[in-house]
């Protein structure tokens, strides 16, 4: 009877050193595994001024409404017959790369209100997928789209002389980039989006990740 008490008692034993063995062995494999270092911050460039301006279903934008959310941006024009349609498929890609849970804004603005009425726009982003409840294309005033887009978001718009133009559509030099904007409205990074030596499969990654990093801040 004694040996047949002592078996168990020796196997429970066993069974607990080895039991601690695997948990030293994974704690030891977990202190000499490199870790994976912190995105650095992303600097503060500037603070967005408040706007009012009209989206593609025609309600008014504020930047109320977009305190609190991520959101990027860029600067564009529908008759645009240079890098406009490019850079409207670029952000449409990061549309479909957001995670289904984010709650970040896309913004574009027009650099052409005269021509760009919030019918005109809606029906520009449709071909382009553009989810009106997260991709907003914003009309307005000129001074107003000026000083969102200069003033606030460091965004360049310049109307192409008369003598300069290649055609007919070739109305405006604008800015190339997409500038990221944090939950407090402030401007934290720029992004361009093409030219020489410039791959959108290495640029598209890196927006998506700075907005991850924002949305956690």
């Amino acid at each position: 009877m004694e040996q047949t008490t002592e078996r168990p008692f020796r196997t429970i034993w066993i069974g607990v050193a080895l039991i601690i063995l695997i948990v030293a062995g994974s704690v030891v494999l977990q202190r000499l595994k490199p870790r994976t270092p912190e995105a650095a911050p992303l600097p503060v460039i500037g603070n967005i001024a408040p706007f009012s301006l009209t989206n593609q279903i025609g309600v008014v934008t504020t930047l109320e409404d977009l305190r609190g959310q991520v959101w990027l941006a860029d600067i564009i024009f529908t008759r645009c017959p240079g890098p406009c349609a490019r850079m409207t498929r670029q952000m449409a890609s990061v549309q479909a790369a957001l995670p289904k849970d984010s709650q970040a804004k896309l913004i574009s603005l027009t650099t052409d209100p005269e021509f760009d009425s919030p019918e005109v726009l809606k029906n520009y982003g449709e071909k382009f997928g553009a989810d009106p409840a997260r991709w907003h294309f914003l009309t307005g005033t000129k001074l107003g789209i000026a000083a969102l887009a200069g003033d606030s978001l460091k965004l360049t718009a310049l109307e192409t002389k008369p003598e300069s133009r290649t055609s007919a559509d070739d109305l405006f030099i604008h800015s190339t980039i997409f500038v990221l904007v944090d939950k407090q409205a402030r401007l934290r990074g720029a992004f361009e989006t093409g030219g020489d030596g410039i791959e959108w499969t290495n640029i598209q990654p890196a927006i998506i990740s700075a907005i991850k990093q924002l949305e956690q801040e």
